[in-house]
């Protein structure tokens, strides 16, 4: 089928674009992450040790904006996969901290490789020139106050929707 992907007077919202665009975009990342064992979320965890050192299981997690659930699962995943490795914080024994693996360390440039190829692969329709202007903007948006802020907005109210609704006497 060919066309645009956003079609019509949906595609006049820069919202609908970035929602579909996004959604293939991420199918193509976990695609080609595949290939090393990983999905987009392990790729975010070892790419955040990478850049931070070892960080406490909490602090990573916030650091990322993963709830402790999916966490543990990831982290679960690497270490099965020997890319991370959890130990007992000495300084707390009640906290865990994660490190890379030296294969940790070997995959994400591996990954970044891939998703590297990924960038020029999905902006292949774009002048180069554009690469950098388009990747400028989205990282403003990124790192501007209104998309994190929501972000963060939705998920403690949908934590404490999940909290209201744990302590709350079912319905007979």
């Amino acid at each position: 089928m060919s066309g645009p992907l956003v079609p019509g007077g949906i595609g006049e919202h820069t919202s609908c674009l970035l929602v579909k665009l996004g959604q293939v975009v991420f199918r193509l990342a976990e695609d080609r992450l595949h290939e090393l064992g990983l999905r987009v979320r392990h790729y975010s965890v070892l790419q955040a040790l990478a850049d931070n050192g070892p960080m406490s299981q909490l602090s990573l997690g916030a650091y990322l904006r993963i709830d402790p659930a999916t966490m543990v699962s990831s982290l679960d995943d690497l270490e099965t996969l020997g890319l991370a490795a959890r130990a007992r914080d000495p300084e707390d024994r009640r906290r865990y901290v994660v490190d890379l693996s030296d294969a940790g360390r070997k995959t994400l440039r591996k990954a970044n490789a891939l998703l590297a190829d990924l960038d020029q692969y999905a902006l292949s329709d774009l002048p180069q020139r554009s690469h950098d202007s388009l990747h400028k903007l989205l990282a403003k948006m990124n790192e501007g106050a209104v998309l994190p802020g929501e972000f963060d907005r939705m998920r403690d109210q949908a934590g404490s929707t999940k909290m209201s609704s744990a302590s709350s006497p079912s319905p007979r």
